[in-house]
């Protein structure tokens, strides 16, 4: 899986990236992210890649030619034309179901994430490479990074070899459609409250049927409208 991030704060993306779960999978070499600094592209001596919007308004805008570059720099060293995603509030907004498809997209060929900053990006560079923006919500920040980050981690999560087995991703929420079940781990009395028996039982299908109705539960009382979509889905009647 290879992912690449361009960005202008490169060092950001690094401390998070080089954290937890999905650092180490980057130091074992299972997943292949990498950051790049669109200021490493410039022509301009003072590394300058923004300008003042024509028309007028407030802010800067991001330039054309320094993503050009950078872009067309990571098409040579991979070889091939990565699948690329402005991240943007205008786009597709995040669920599971498009973190898979990216996930394919990121092993064959690969991801190209673009992080605008200031007022947004040239539109003619944003014509000429990108495949499709993302949103991870109907809000605005400062800046793509933040957004980047979230897309990165919820697809190398799903690479083979990250985390222990798939079930350690499917059993979670919104992979199946449901929310998940709770989960309790040690000491079996806390406070004066204790684990659920099921838990305790030992017997792996009462388990099963305990937690498939706690995903259902959870679901239609904190998310009817997941719950709708699943019935809907799956043609039950509950």
């Amino acid at each position: 899986m290879r992912i690449e991030i361009a960005t202008l704060f490169p060092a950001m993306c690094e401390a998070v990236l080089d954290e937890s779960i999905i650092g180490r999978a980057r130091r074992a070499g299972i997943i292949d992210v990498r950051c790049r600094d669109i200021r490493a592209y410039t022509l301009d001596k003072h590394r300058r890649v923004d300008d003042k919007p024509f028309g007028g308004g407030m802010g800067m805008v991001m330039q054309a030619e320094p993503i050009w570059r950078c872009w067309q720099a990571a098409c040579e060293e991979l070889g091939h034309r990565p699948y690329t995603i402005y991240l943007s509030p205008q786009g597709r907004t995040l669920t599971q179901g498009i973190a898979c498809e990216l996930a394919e997209k990121a092993e064959d060929p690969s991801l190209f994430l673009l992080c605008g900053h200031y007022e947004g990006v040239d539109q003619r560079i944003l014509d000429r490479i990108v495949d499709e923006e993302i949103s991870v919500g109907d809000y605005v920040l400062t800046g793509g990074e933040l957004p980047a980050l979230v897309l990165t981690d919820c697809i190398a999560r799903m690479c083979h070899g990250v985390l222990p087995a798939a079930a350690a991703f499917e059993d979670e929420s919104h992979f199946s459609g449901l929310l998940e079940y709770p989960q309790y781990t040690r000491p079996e009395i806390w406070e004066g409250e204790g684990v659920p028996e099921v838990l305790l039982s030992g017997h792996h299908r009462n388990i099963a049927k305990w937690r498939r109705d706690e995903s259902l539960r959870i679901t239609k009382e904190k998310r009817p409208d997941m719950f709708a979509a699943y019935l809907a889905k799956n043609d039950q009647n509950m």
